[in-house]
């Protein structure tokens, strides 16, 4: 756990996962994870405990998949440590998991809800404001606004710079509507040169760095008032950025780039959403796309 949170720089939230899996695995194996012995261990155990996760718990692949994934980065870690002689996860196959596609919002929605009419003039409602438009202008992770310090928003140049997953750093543009909002919420907010560009005011009165419930919460209401989505999350918006960006030509390179993934084809997702970027393109350049249908046209 102190590797991969110190040495590979894992977020807080993955370690858990991982410690969490990782426990699971030795209860099945009825295993002190405390005293975890490698050589009370084969490959025939983990296959075991793949099935019993997919035939007697029902779980999902998905997250059988993830469970796995755990174990198998344990065992990475072992063989360098030399702790073991071979990896007995290598060979062992996840069963297959469909890929959700994600779901966004329409842009009448966004429209809707970024309407400077529908806001009030008090600070949560410019900070809530600003934070729905930030997340749908940047794409950024939740976890990453949440990380965001004054110095990380460089008004002159109109970027803004984030610290995504193990801290790879991206600069990502600002257009000046968002500008204008982020220098109106700075002048209306409490706390001058704060670190934490988002605050919230706590129970007890007292101001601090926004929390992941806070914003989750401002997110879920806000949106909720506009779509029938069923989930209204900030990773909703972010699904929203990739999608709008890709309808309006935006190449597929330059979003990947701008979500801060490291594989292509974590990205290549949001094609599968899209259609109305293939829609115009039909409509602009097929000779038939827009001809009239009349009863005079000839066979």
């Amino acid at each position: 756990m102190d590797y991969i949170a110190i040495e590979r720089k894992y977020s807080q939230r993955t370690v858990e996962a991982y410690r969490d899996d990782l426990r699971d695995f030795c209860r099945y194996m009825q295993l002190d994870p405390a005293a975890y012995d490698p050589s009370m261990v084969g490959e025939d155990d983990v296959k075991g405990w793949l099935l019993h996760m997919i035939e007697e718990e029902k779980q999902s692949p998905r997250s059988v998949k993830r469970r796995l994934s755990a174990l198998r980065s344990f065992y990475k870690y072992l063989l360098r440590q030399k702790k073991v002689p071979r990896d007995i996860t290598a060979r062992i196959v996840p069963p297959k998991a469909d890929k959700p596609l994600p779901v966004f919002f329409r842009s009448e929605e966004m429209e809707t809800v970024t309407q400077h009419d529908n806001w009030a003039d008090d600070f949560e409602s410019i900070r809530d404001a600003l934070i729905i438009e930030m997340l749908y202008q940047t794409g950024m992770r939740q976890a990453e606004m949440l990380n965001l310090q004054d110095r990380d928003i460089d008004l002159q140049q109109a970027q803004v710079r984030i610290f995504g997953k193990r801290r790879k750093e991206r600069i990502v543009p600002i257009g000046e509507h968002l500008i204008k909002q982020i220098k109106d919420y700075m002048e209306a907010r409490p706390l001058e040169q704060a670190p934490a560009l988002f605050v919230y005011q706590s129970r007890g009165g007292a101001w601090r760095p926004m929390s992941k419930s806070v914003l989750y919460s401002i997110v879920r209401n806000r949106m909720g008032e506009v779509s029938s989505l069923k989930k209204h999350s900030p990773h909703v918006l972010r699904h929203t950025f990739a999608t709008a960006m890709l309808d309006n030509g935006a190449d597929i390179r330059t979003i990947q780039t701008l979500l801060g993934h490291a594989s292509l084809s974590t990205t290549q997702v949001y094609t599968h959403t899209t259609f109305e970027q293939i829609k115009r393109v039909y409509m602009a350049t097929h000779p038939r796309a827009n001809k009239q249908n009349n009863n005079n046209d000839n066979e």
